[in-house]
């Protein structure tokens, strides 16, 4: 970074007054909770969070240091519920994200569907022909369920999905949010959420490996074990052999 752009020595300190003022109110909304969930400590764990950032990232720019502190990120979990004890409604947003792996299965199934729709050569018959068409016509023939139970018939490969299940005062009135159907979404209204990504199951591999290389290491310890109960057992009969036989006429 050049000299010009760089911050100055009192834009650094201000940056860490400000650390500090929002870590006396951090501590003073932790002291003070009201719950496990109360809002005030999210919102100052967040002030907090956002200080520190803007006077980590001054300090490296001036002084080419860094601090010791990692606050995780926030955006991974969701707030603490503010929403009605008891929801009159409630609202479902789920998305499922799939990549066209097989791009002439997906367009196959596609071009039968229309075919069986257009029997008598009707006009219209042509969407099918393209990847967008296809789907259109796809998502239009079968409810989103069962195309996530046969997405790999259909040529599409599962990605990250996500379901939430929002808390509201009152149902919406019809048609009320179909130009923006996701935009009032708030986290805070979230009754309960359902996750699935490849993370995890990345993350469920590592801990069997783990799991693995502890139990190798446990059936190395056993065949020394048993190896040193066989050295045993055949010092043992040599010590046998060596001894005379019995006189059988005694």
């Amino acid at each position: 970074m050049s000299d010009a752009a760089q911050p100055t020595a009192a834009e650094v300190r201000a940056a860490a007054e400000a650390v500090k003022t929002a870590l006396d109110r951090h501590l003073a909304a932790v002291e003070s909770r009201s719950g496990e969930d109360d809002p005030t400590v999210y919102e100052a764990f967040n002030e907090l969070a956002a200080a520190a950032e803007v006077y980590d990232e001054l300090l490296y720019d001036r002084y080419d240091e860094v601090t010791p502190f990692e606050i995780p990120g926030t955006e991974d979990s969701l707030p603490p519920y503010t929403g009605p004890e008891e929801p009159n409604a409630l609202s479902v947003l789920i998305r499922r994200d799939y990549a066209v792996a097989e791009p002439q299965r997906l367009l196959a199934h596609a071009q039968r569907i229309e075919a069986a729709d257009y029997e008598d050569g009707a006009a219209g018959a042509e969407a099918a022909g393209t990847v967008h068409g296809a789907l259109g016509i796809l998502f239009g023939e079968f409810e989103p369920d069962e195309i996530a139970s046969r997405h790999k018939e259909f040529g599409l490969e599962e990605g990250d999905s996500t379901l939430w299940v929002t808390a509201a005062d009152e149902p919406a009135e019809p048609g009320e949010w179909l130009e923006a159907p996701f935009e009032s979404a708030d986290p805070q209204r979230v009754v309960c959420r359902f996750d699935v990504s490849a993370v995890f199951d990345d993350e469920l591999d590592d801990e069997i490996d783990d799991a693995d290389v502890d139990t190798d290491a446990d059936t190395d310890e056993d065949v020394e074990d048993v190896e040193d109960v066989e050295d045993e057992l055949d010092a043992d009969l040599d010590e046998d052999e060596d001894l005379e036989p019995l006189d059988a006429d005694r």
